[in-house]
């Protein structure tokens, strides 16, 4: 179901050193959280002055999500589809937890984990579907992770809902009673009307991401049952549409040395998509949402 480990391989193993250019200094490859918490209605555009740093922002995003998981120094944690380890370094080094645990497809991302030998930190190159914890978990944390679980054939013939509740059922499976999920995932918002925006949107599903879709909030809201309880929820909209013109401009700071190793290819696809990305959450077409689930025994 989803995206297979070759789909996968698309995604995230163009090079290690190609998303170092574009990412934090951590690669954390999903929404950073620029939100400072005062009461306004909007907020100011990217790139305006005072706002938090690409890095500050993610860390803001890792620390949230580490609350939402109530994680603590004497948690055991499982972060399900874990990139390249920016979460399993945070909950190593800022949390101190006594072990955390990386699931990913990419071997790229794995070899990245293990390079930065972190205390307490283990990887491996699993799919979800396959992996069997040889001990269970205090909390989990899955970031942009779901966004793979699903492919547009198996959500159009009506596979997603069950699909996500097998998901959450073995995170519940994983898990040791009282444990609590820190959940992120991108939403699927408004079908576009504008043309090219819908050939965009398509072409970075199957160019950049194939075999996954981003799922809706209710399909989520849905499939948590019965395994899992919505304790907090959180949408993110604005906070994605910046991290991504961050992605995308010092993407554009670094096109001759992209052209240059990767391939002008690689650059316009990324500057193409970035922009889509860009475009989709100014236009609602996407969202984000943060959820904090607790485990039902």
């Amino acid at each position: 179901m989803g995206s297979s480990k070759a789909d996968i391989a698309v995604s995230y193993d163009v090079s290690n050193e190609f998303f170092r250019l574009w990412l934090d200094e951590r690669m954390n490859y999903t929404c950073g959280i620029f939100d400072d918490g005062k009461d306004r209605m909007e907020m100011p555009p990217p790139g305006h002055p005072g706002e938090r740093s690409l890095e500050d922002a993610q860390l803001e995003k890792l620390r949230i999500l580490s609350g939402f998981a109530h994680v603590s120094t004497s948690s055991t944690v499982l972060d399900i589809g874990c990139g390249w380890g920016a979460n399993l370094e945070y909950q190593s080094l800022v949390n101190k937890v006594t072990a955390a645990h990386g699931i990913t497809l990419s071997e790229a991302q794995c070899a990245e984990i293990r390079r930065r030998e972190l205390p307490g930190v283990t990887a491996q190159v699993c799919s979800y579907l396959d992996y069997k914890p040889p001990v269970t978990f205090d909390a989990v944390v899955s970031i942009c992770m779901m966004e793979h679980i699903v492919s547009p054939q198996e959500a159009r013939d009506g596979k997603s809902i069950p699909a996500y509740r097998n998901y959450f059922k073995l995170a519940h499976e994983w898990t040791k009673p009282g444990a609590y999920f820190g959940l992120q995932t991108i939403l699927r918002n408004f079908v576009p009307r504008d043309r090219q925006d819908v050939r965009d949107l398509g072409w970075v599903t199957y160019e950049i991401f194939p075999g996954g879709i981003v799922p809706r909030l209710e399909e989520i809201i849905s499939a948590v049952n019965p395994y899992w309880e919505v304790v907090e929820l959180k949408t993110r909209r604005l906070d994605y549409l910046k991290t991504t013109w961050h992605w995308r401009d010092r993407l554009r700071k670094n096109e001759a040395k992209i052209r240059e190793t990767w391939s002008d290819k690689v650059y316009d696809d990324y500057e193409r998509y970035l922009s889509t990305c860009v475009t989709g959450f100014e236009k609602h077409y996407t969202s984000l949402a943060q959820y904090s689930l607790k485990r039902i025994d």
